[in-house]
């Protein structure tokens, strides 16, 4: 008797390979089967004669296969089976690529479906690799389809199939978990409809009833899992910081903060004194100054006779965090220390000696500060840099290191609220909303590739004024899969240095370099030894160089907006006049409109809405989502509604029955969703 813990090895047609395939979907048993939703549908109802055929459009025909197929085999790895398939109106000749096996199964005289885009002209149309089903067979044909991600050695029919078997054995098995007056008060569908009609809708109106239902249920789920991140936390008791007068960190900084940096400061600092571990996110926009946030709580920390870890994503970042910090806080009486991966033999010993000993106050670095065998004596602030670019493993893990440590967040990538509360819910938000004096507009201009020669000569206009520039490409190499009109670049670099500007100095950099070799580039590129430095978005996050000026982006189209934004932060830093250029032929009018907004405005909240609507929450994190609990249905830039009824379910609920004790069901749902996601969930 199957149950959703059934082994999907035990389907009918599954079996041992077929299982190996479905598990690198990440489908295991019965329930992965049924909660492995389809990425999209096609409404294949509708079926046209022949001569209603429309050349460039996806349709589906019911024709006669009007002679037997014919098999070519044209040369090694390409076979081909031809057909005409015929109905009153007209005929359509059909070719199948490497699938022989279809000249046997497809019979003359017999009726079939086929679904497919129509090619050729009115006179003669044409389609290639239609889906092809007997007449009223309705597996794929005749209904609206779902379409699954796929893997290698899983089609699209062996989903379908399996999924079908999966629903009818657990047909009574979907026990309904959602409280009765969740389900009343936002007009929610049963549970085994939802489940049902994701897959195999009856109409539209059913899918959307069955999508509402659990995107709701897992946006809910996710809303108390976060409720009792944060209720946890603060529950935990640590001794209090004691207050400290702050005058002298002020009077040491070359400049003064701004309002907004001042209240970041204060907030953290009246959450350190509270007696509960902070637990604090600081938001602000590409250098609105969030470094000198963390620097405050560093000196108010080492006041209290702690010590502090700052922990950044790369070496050039956690180097640049030194080289900006350590003059400031060693003139306070703050010992600072450097600790990456590069830092090796005596040098890495003796610091290790000097955190465990209490000699060092601060020390800055990549991952090596979770290394098994750094120990701190008393480490009480962790303050992590770019936090979407950790998971929660890595953010607990030096947590670790200290008895329960004060934690700041600091993000440069702006995050609209509603969704700050989802990703980051278990941390308090303060947000830096304004810019340093003094800070630069960056003139922001998109143009079509043939601008490419008059931005060459402006480049070099800018560099003969003493300035550099980066032009930033999306990968490295133009072997990997991609498209060949993508900028690479190694190759990029070397066409530059070779055609365009011999007699200019130019390096890359991208992520697949060693990190001594990155290390070196980037301190050639800050010394001034390099004019221009080609680079893909490894330059994205941090780096600082105040003499760089222009910020050029090949096949802009291709990022989200919050990435053009981070990067366009590269430039802008010091005193002289900045600029971004966009280079781009954007073929969709969403990549058009994603280039005007970023022409048009600086403000990186505005930004920020603008991605999440375009494009959804995956821009903000990179291709996983970094962050984010990986979420099966909802859609978080679809689905703000929804989310915000949700939310306000949970917390009504909660206000009831703050530990579930009343709602088992539900609680087992959110400590599933919770552990699935343990090592992406903030």
């Amino acid at each position: 008797m199957a149950d959703l813990n059934t082994d999907v090895r035990y389907i009918k047609g599954i079996g041992e390979q077929k299982a190996k395939a479905l598990g690198k979907l990440g489908i295991f048993t019965l329930r992965d089967l049924i909660s492995y939703f389809p990425r999209a549908y096609e409404d294949r109802t509708t079926l046209r004669p022949i001569s209603a055929l429309i050349p460039g459009e996806t349709a589906c025909v019911q024709a006669m296969v009007a002679a037997p197929p014919t098999l070519s085999r044209i040369r090694r790895g390409l076979e081909l089976v031809k057909l005409r398939a015929v109905d009153e109106t007209g005929a359509v000749d059909i070719t199948y690529f490497n699938q022989a096996y279809l000249k046997n199964s497809l019979k003359m005289g017999q009726t079939y479906v086929f679904c497919g885009r129509v090619e050729g002209t009115l006179l003669h149309r044409t389609m290639t690799n239609p889906v092809a089903e007997p007449e009223g067979r309705r597996e794929r044909t005749g209904r609206i389809v779902p379409i699954y991600p796929l893997t290698a050695g899983v089609s699209q029919l062996l989903l379908i199939r399996a999924v079908r078997q999966g629903l009818d054995a657990c047909a009574g098995k979907l026990s309904e978990f959602l409280p009765e007056e969740v389900c009343r008060e936002n007009g929610l569908c049963p549970i085994g409809c939802a489940y049902e009609n994701v897959h195999f809708p009856a109409s539209q109106e059913a899918l959307e009833e069955a999508r509402r239902r659990l995107v709701f249920e897992e946006l809910f789920l996710l809303a108390l899992g976060l409720s009792g991140l944060r209720s946890r936390r603060q529950s935990l008791l640590v001794t209090p910081c004691r207050p400290v007068d702050m005058e002298p960190f002020y009077r040491a900084l070359p400049f003064s903060l701004t309002g907004a940096q001042r209240r970041c400061v204060e907030e953290a600092l009246a959450d350190m004194c509270s007696g509960r571990p902070m637990n604090r996110l600081c938001q602000g926009d590409v250098g609105s100054g969030k470094t000198m946030v963390a620097a405050a709580c560093v000196y108010f920390t080492v006041q209290n006779g702690a010590q502090a870890a700052l922990m950044a994503p790369t070496e050039i970042l956690a180097e640049q965090h030194y080289r900006s910090l350590s003059p400031l806080l060693e003139s306070l009486g703050i010992r600072c220390v450097l600790l990456t991966g590069s830092v090796k033999g005596k040098a890495r010993q003796s610091i290790l000696e000097q955190l465990s000993d209490g000699t060092a106050h601060f020390v800055i670095g990549t991952h090596a500060l979770i290394s098994g065998d750094v120990a701190y004596k008393d480490l009480g602030l962790v303050v992590t840099d770019e936090q979407h670019r950790f998971g929660v493993a890595q953010r607990a893990a030096l947590s670790s290191k200290g008895r329960s440590p004060h934690i700041l967040v600091m993000s440069a990538t702006p995050i609209p609220r509603t969704l700050a509360l989802i990703i980051y819910g278990d941390l308090d938000v303060s947000v830096i909303d304004e810019l340093p004096p003094g800070r630069q507009k960056i003139d922001t201009f998109a143009v079509g590739t043939g601008y490419r020669e008059r931005i060459y000569a402006f480049l070099r206009k800018e560099i003969a004024q003493g300035h550099q520039a980066y032009i930033v490409c999306p990968q490295v190499s133009e072997n990997e899969e991609m498209p060949d009109d993508r900028k690479a670049v190694t190759e990029y670099a070397q066409m530059l240095q070779q055609e365009v500007f011999p007699d200019l100095r130019i390096a890359f950099i991208h992520g697949k370099m060693k990190p001594k070799e990155k290390e070196a580039v980037m301190s050639g590129f800050t010394s001034g030894k390099t004019d221009i430095l080609v680079s893909t978005t490894v330059i994205e996050v941090g780096v600082d160089v105040p003499n760089a000026t222009v910020m050029a982006v090949e096949n802009a189209d291709r990022f989200g907006l919050s990435q053009l934004h981070q990067l366009r932060g590269r430039v802008g830093r010091g005193s002289a006049k900045s600029y971004c250029v966009l280079i781009a032929d954007p073929k969709t009018e969403e990549a058009r409109q994603r280039l005007r907004v970023i022409a048009k405005t600086s403000d990186g909240f505005r930004i920020a809405e603008e991605d999440l609507r375009l494009r959804g929450p995956g821009d903000f994190f990179g291709q996983r989502q970094h962050g984010l609990p990986s979420l099966k249905i909802a859609d978080l830039s679809c689905d703000m509604a929804l989310l915000l009824k949700a939310q306000a379910a949970a917390e009504e609920l909660l206000r009831a029955d703050p530990e579930l004790t009343r709602h088992g069901a539900v609680k087992r749902r959110v400590q599933e969703l919770f552990t699935q996601n343990a090592d992406t969930l903030n």
